[in-house]
């Protein structure tokens, strides 16, 4: 009796071993570890990641905080070449919405708490927290992870799929029932996305759109603002108009010697990333808080009191002085033109700083070559979640709650699979 019960444990641990399902995710980054983490721990998960570590660019969200999403999402604009791929993300946002990604974390012990614009942000406002907690889970799930691994092929065969990966030790064939790609877009190489897993779906039969830098700096026209180096506007207006569009963001703007940073610089980016090149026109309200009636009022008063006061030194405790200079020598001593400039000096963006700088790529694999299950439709049993696709939102955890949401789409389509 003792030996039918011992050989009935290893026909059942040998059928267990056969029936397991192998599914490779591809990258370690913010979606990959939420699908790793997702996924039914009865099957066997290799989770392969180019880098040294895992979660590196999620360590440094929201300039180390860790913005992992916001209280509008789902409710804000997201972006995509085909407008059906917006819908159907925001779609996707709301079938697994910022409430359950709040509940996610706190079951992996992580608080999370709003700021004043909507921002999710860890309570102890470290973004390696957010890494830790999923990477302690994953450890604690017996996940397989290969670090210093890089997806360079991925097929279909008569053995099912088939990733083609090298390491230091040279190339392996890693075959898999599923085959999740979370490899991220293009920007911020130096956390190892850099559009290279576009070829593995590209190879499959895929198409990318066509790819732009976003939540990045702006190039600007720098005839007037050269001396501006280094100054911040703390609560600026500053407007984009283009092709009959008009956005306005309210925030910091701090002027560079190639144009315009800050935080209003990076949301408005979102919105005109892919249009630069045919023409976006910008203007910066320096004192949002008073209307130009108040401003004219205010510096015919001054220039009235003090009328020996050089027309260069009438703006100095208005604004920047060497903010203020550039505005009277462009206003020829105007006040009326003056006030004009103060609330929208004109810009012209003549570009990006480019996906070294990038937070966030815009365009990808569209969305109408994925089922609603984000299945390729070209290839059973590949799926897409994240940066990968044509989706992309505004800056302030838009990008992260759209990883979280994709990837809980593939991995309860994947779960149901696996039943």
């Amino acid at each position: 009796m003792f030996f039918l019960k011992k050989f009935d444990k290893f026909l059942q641990m040998r059928y267990n071993k056969i029936m397991k399902k192998t599914i490779v995710i591809i990258g370690g980054g913010a979606s990959g570890l939420i699908l790793a983490n997702a996924l039914p721990a009865t099957e066997r998960i290799i989770l392969i990641e180019r880098g040294e570590r895992l979660g590196r660019k999620l360590s440094a969200t929201g300039n180390g905080q860790g913005n992992i999403s916001n209280l509008s999402a789902g409710k804000e604009e997201y972006f995509s070449v085909d407008p059906t791929g917006a819908f159907r993300a925001k779609e996707c946002i709301r079938a697994h919405n910022v409430d359950e990604l709040c509940g996610y974390f706190l079951s992996l012990g992580v608080l999370l708490s709003a700021d004043e614009r909507n921002r999710l942000y860890p309570t102890g406002k470290q973004a390696s927290a957010l890494t830790d907690a999923l990477r302690f889970s994953i450890e604690k799930k017996g996940i397989e992870t290969r670090l210093q691994t890089k997806a360079v092929g991925l097929e279909q065969t008569s053995n099912g799929l088939c990733v083609h990966v090298e390491t230091e030790n040279g190339r392996e064939r890693i075959f898999a029932d599923f085959v999740a790609v979370c490899a991220g877009g293009k920007c911020a190489k130096n956390f190892g996305t850099d559009g290279g897993a576009y070829a593995l779906l590209q190879s499959l039969g895929h198409t990318v759109t066509k790819l732009y830098p976003s939540l990045v700096q702006l190039k600007t026209d720098t005839l007037y603002t050269k001396t501006w180096k280094g100054i911040r506007v703390a609560d600026g207006v500053l407007t984009a108009k283009w092709q009959g569009n008009t956005r306005s963001e309210q925030g910091d703007i701090l002027f560079t010697e190639y144009g315009i940073s800050g935080d209003a610089t990076f949301r408005i980016s979102a919105f005109i990333a892919d249009h630069v090149a045919d023409g976006v026109e910008l203007s910066v309200d320096f004192l949002p808080s008073f209307s130009e009636k108040q401003l004219l009022d205010i510096l015919t008063e001054k220039r009235k009191n003090f009328p020996d006061l050089p027309q260069t030194e009438l703006l100095f405790g208005i604004v920047n002085n060497q903010i203020g200079r550039a505005v009277m020598k462009r206003a020829d001593g105007d006040i009326s033109r003056a006030v004009g400039l103060i609330k929208a000096f004109p810009l012209t963006a003549t570009g990006t700083l480019g996906y070294d700088y990038a937070q966030v790529t815009k365009g990808g694999i569209p969305l109408s070559e994925t089922d609603a299950n984000l299945q390729s439709r070209l290839i059973e049993n590949v799926y897409l979640a994240g940066e990968i696709l044509d989706v992309d939102g505004q800056c302030g955890g838009f990008n992260l709650q759209w990883a979280y949401s994709s990837a809980k789409t593939v991995a309860l389509a994947i779960a149901e699979k696996c039943k």
